[in-house]
This record gives structure tokens, sequence and C-alpha cells, in this order.
């Protein structure tokens, strides 16, 4: 093996440069050259990439955010949306020419950095001979097949210091304060946020909320003399029977996400005022989860990932997730990620949600936080 490339996609997360940063060294290490393409799959698309290099580009990056060599959540390369000569909207397969673009380019294989879009597309490329190792990204923690995913640490450090931070002023000011967070199918920050920050209620996408049972909670509170609660709710929230919070419907093409969420909390503050007559405020922390320096766990654990997945390659193991299973790094295959959905540009079927006999669900219980049920 001389030549590999990798390109990170979706959204941002931290860890994304350390990982990059392992994979770089690991190959050269092993004599071989690493490069990067600019924008995700987009710059696959448009065969754009540079040459990352530990001595230079690809130094310094380890405590970085973001990722040097950026990142697309709008391009589907099996389903691409684009305008004919005509005004009009089509959507069209360019598989076969990010295919031939590596071909050309002599990469021997290709590093996905991204959650389940990326890797859904990372296993349909492997269906048309490309040597593809996905490497799971996303705060939400939510990739199927792999207990942890980069990012999430991090995510959960800053939801849990805004609780902190959020306590002293609802105490201050006798009044509910609401944290939303990122969780749209998953409520994993939720959850593990509320614990390590002493939230009174968490309200996650797995279990649909009874708005009553939040303001049991809070009375309960209030006749302890308690007159202020502090709550987080995942933005994939929901009460029972009713409806996801959604901001707005984009229309970038079949595969991609084109549902963004915004308003759980927003919601949720407004009935708990009208209800309970306390004071309630919304706090979005929004891409503030997602950006800046990652916690040291995360840097460890990037790194970790970067590495096994370069000696996959190196071992001629493709087509493969690498996975964080048991305290180990190991590696499943990418149809056990993204479903057994077939169909090109279609999404990935399969997303890691938290279970209800998680023994985190059971600790946050015994500890007296309210889930909505």
């Amino acid at each position: 093996m001389k030549k590999v490339a990798i390109l990170t996609n979706g959204g941002d997360a931290p860890g994304l440069n350390a990982v990059i940063r392992a994979i770089v060294k690991t190959a050269e290490n092993n004599g071989i050259e690493c490069y990067g393409f600019i924008e995700g799959y987009k710059g696959l698309l448009n065969n754009d990439y540079v040459r990352l290099d530990s001595a230079g580009n690809a130094s310094g990056i380890l405590n970085r955010g973001g990722t040097i060599i950026g990142s697309s959540n709008n391009t589907n390369v099996f389903n691409l949306k684009t305008v004919n000569e005509n005004g009009e909207v089509e959507y069209k397969d360019f598989s076969d020419k990010c295919v031939q673009n590596l071909k050309d380019d002599g990469f021997e294989c290709l590093f996905t950095l991204g959650g389940d879009g990326t890797q859904k597309s990372s296993r349909d490329f492997s269906r048309k001979g490309v040597n593809c190792i996905g490497i799971p990204k996303t705060i939400d923690n939510d990739v199927a097949a792999t207990d942890i995913t980069f990012g999430y640490n991090t995510a959960v450090s800053v939801a849990t210091e805004a609780l902190d931070r959020l306590h002293t002023t609802a105490e201050a000011h006798h009044r509910v304060m609401v944290l939303e967070v990122m969780g749209r199918y998953a409520g994993w920050i939720a959850l593990e946020s509320a614990i390590a920050g002493g939230a009174d209620c968490a309200l996650l996408p797995e279990i649909p909320y009874d708005i009553n049972k939040v303001v049991e909670k809070i009375n309960q509170r209030k006749a302890r003399g308690k007159n202020f609660s502090v709550i987080v709710v995942s933005e994939g929230a929901r009460e029972k029977d009713g409806e996801l919070s959604v901001k707005r419907t984009l229309d970038e093409g079949k595969g991609l996400d084109n549902v963004r969420l915004g308003g759980a909390g927003e919601k949720l503050a407004g009935q708990l005022e009208e209800i309970t007559g306390l004071s309630a405020r919304t706090t979005v922390l929004g891409y503030v989860q997602r950006g800046g320096t990652p916690s040291a766990y995360d840097r460890v654990l990037s790194t970790k990932y970067g590495v096994k997945a370069m000696e996959l390659a190196m071992e001629g193991i493709f087509n493969v997730l690498v996975s964080y299973k048991h305290g180990e790094m190991t590696y499943v295959s990418l149809d056990d990620v993204v479903g057994k959905d077939t169909a090109v540009g279609a999404a990935s079927s399969k997303n890691r949600t938290v279970p209800m006999d998680d023994p985190l669900i059971d600790t946050a219980r015994r500890i007296g936080i309210c889930l909505g049920d």
C-alpha cells in the first residue's frame, strides 16, 4: 500500500483532527502517503484533495476542533441535487465519477469519517469496488455497532457545564430553566449530562413524555421549598401523541437529513410556565456542543480510532467500520452499521438509540430524575 485518502463528512465533531493526525502519523511510519479530500464527498466528486503531512498541515491539530480538510452535510453523490440547462431540478448519481477519481488518483483505501449517512455512502462505494474503512463520528453517539463515538464526551462535558451555570440563575430567580441539547433520534447527551449536571428532568426522543409528569416533578420540588427546576430536553424529544419540533424542511435529495429540528425547548418552557406559574426560560446549546477543543478523552479515543483504521488498511481489511466494543478497538461490516436498505442513495436505516434497559436509565430513575413517563 502506497497511497490512502481521508474525507470528513457531515456535521463537525471534536476529535476529527485527532483522527486525521493519527491516520497520517501511522501511515507515514509505514511509508504510506496520505491525502485529504476537501469538504467531504464534495471534494471526492470534484477530485479536490491535498497531501497531508505530519510535519506540515497535519501538525499541531490534536487539540483543534472542526476539521482541517472541511466537511459537507448536503452532498449525497449517489443522489445529488442538480439544476439542468432548463432550470429544472434533477437528482443524479455521480458515484461512478467518484470511483473513477479514486482510481485515477491511485488511492488504495478511502477512510470515511462520519455518521450514519456518511457510512451508508461508504457502504455503497464498497459495493462499487472501493476499499473503504469507516470511522464513526457523531456527537449524538448514535452510530450503530459501536459503544461510543468520538466527540460525544466533549458534547456531554459542554452540556454539563451549561447545566452547572443554569443552576445558579435558576435558583437566584426561582425559575424553570430548560436546556435544549442535540439528539435527533437518540437521547444520550441529554441523559448523561442530566446525571452529571444534576438536572431534575431529562426528556429523550426514546420516551415520548407526559407534560403532567414533568409538572408533577416541579410541584414536588416546590412542596419541598425548591422553587426552581432544571430540565434537559433533546431536540428530538416530543410529547405523547405529539410531533417533532421542526424548524424547517429542506429539499436536498434522498439520503440526506432534510428536516431541521428546533423549538423543543421553547415549546416545553412555554407549557411549563403556563401550568406551574413559575417563570421559565430556554437555552439552546446548539453548535456550541460540537465546536471547540476536544476533551482529553476524545483526543485519546480519536487517536485509537485513527491508528486502528490505518492498521486495518495495511492488513487488507476493507468495507468495515472501526468499532469500539467492550473497551477494545475492533471492526464490523458496514452492512451491519447502516442496515439492510440496499437502495442506492437511500439513508441509513439504523441508529443506536438509548435502550430502556441501559444502566444510565436505571441510574437516572434511582436518583429521582424524571424521564417524562
